[in-house]
């Protein structure tokens, strides 16, 4: 006889998994109404759900698990900070369970219902495009989340960043002063608030020079190819030309079609990248980038989901954290 679960329990109760969860996991009387919570027990003890595991659920207040999900733990960043939160988990005393949903709002939506199955007691995000309605989800149940890197607008929650506008300001302001002819910003073709915020923050401080400013913009999945065939079409060595990668898979792509072509940096071109990452160390120059604190934001995320697991309030603080520009041989 197939064992009940908890995904029979939500179905037949006509709640979310996470709710379940929550109901399974916690102390009574908090978040869930009372009569949401009778009704999930009741349905439990009607299809023989473990009784003793929900008689342990209902004396535990918390697993001491969180989740972790992230854009692309491909991408160096991802699996930095991903190494920098777990260590500070343990610090607190939680194990973490870490998931990648590549960019896709359904696999997002599928691993926050699977770590509501493993009954986390909260959840560390990194949202991706069309996950609105997943977040939502989450805040009507009351579920503790942190976001990290980035945030969606109109949804007011805890979460930690960088100043994505300022750095990039910053960063305009330092090759308008180098006096080049062009600047070609390439970035991505979304509507990501935090990648929004990097590409205005350069369009800002470019929009008052003389200075021609070029753009490209790629989606998310066949980065190399569309950033060898822009480069191919806007970059003009015969102009003395800087362009501004605005993350390290952009950089990365960009890079190689310089070596690719012998374009040398950067007696022919300059370069700024986003981020920090090996890729950069095996270039045959030093690349300036962007670094971000992934330490300390690591550590505040955790510290912000510990405090919302805690005492759960509906309004977080958003903790935006300096990033460094660092400036090395890439730029003259």
């Amino acid at each position: 006889m197939k064992r009940a679960s908890i995904k029979d329990i939500a179905r037949i109760a006509g709640v979310s998994v996470a709710t379940v969860s929550y109901v399974l996991n916690k102390k009574e009387g908090s978040r869930i109404s009372e009569a949401t919570r009778d009704k999930i027990l009741e349905v439990a003890k009607n299809i023989n759900y473990t009784p003793n595991k929900i008689a342990k659920s209902l004396k535990m207040s918390k697993s001491k698990l969180i989740g972790l999900i992230v854009a692309d733990i491909s991408n160096d960043f991802y699996s930095n900070i991903a190494r920098s939160i777990e260590d500070e988990a343990m610090k607190t005393g939680y194990t973490l369970l870490i998931g990648s949903c590549d960019e896709n709002p359904e696999k997002f939506g599928k691993l926050t219902e699977l770590f509501s199955e493993q009954q986390v007691d909260g959840m560390i995000l990194a949202p991706v495009a069309d996950s609105d309605d997943t977040i939502n989800r989450l805040i009507r149940e009351e579920y503790p989340i942190v976001t990290i890197d980035r945030y969606l607008k109109n949804i007011d929650l805890p979460g930690v960043m960088i100043n994505n506008f300022e750095i990039s300001e910053q960063i305009c302001e330092h090759l308008l002063m180098k006096k080049f002819d062009e600047l070609i910003y390439v970035g991505y073709d979304t509507e990501l608030p935090h990648l929004l915020d990097r590409q205005d923050g350069f369009d800002k401080r470019a929009e008052n020079s003389n200075v021609t400013t070029k753009r490209i913009l790629t989606g998310i999945h066949n980065i190399t190819d569309e950033i060898h065939q822009q480069l191919k079409k806007k970059l003009d060595l015969s102009k003395k030309t800087a362009i501004y990668f605005s993350s390290n898979k952009l950089g990365i792509a960009g890079l190689r079609y310089l070596i690719d072509n012998n374009i040398k940096v950067p007696e022919d071109v300059s370069v700024v990248a986003f981020d920090e990452t090996e890729a950069y160390y095996l270039f045959p120059t030093e690349v300036s980038f962007v670094r971000q604190p992934l330490e300390e934001m690591a550590r505040e995320s955790v510290k912000l989901l510990d405090s919302q697991i805690i005492n759960y309030t509906k309004e977080g603080k958003r903790a935006t954290f300096n990033a460094e520009f660092v400036k090395r041989n890439s730029v003259i």
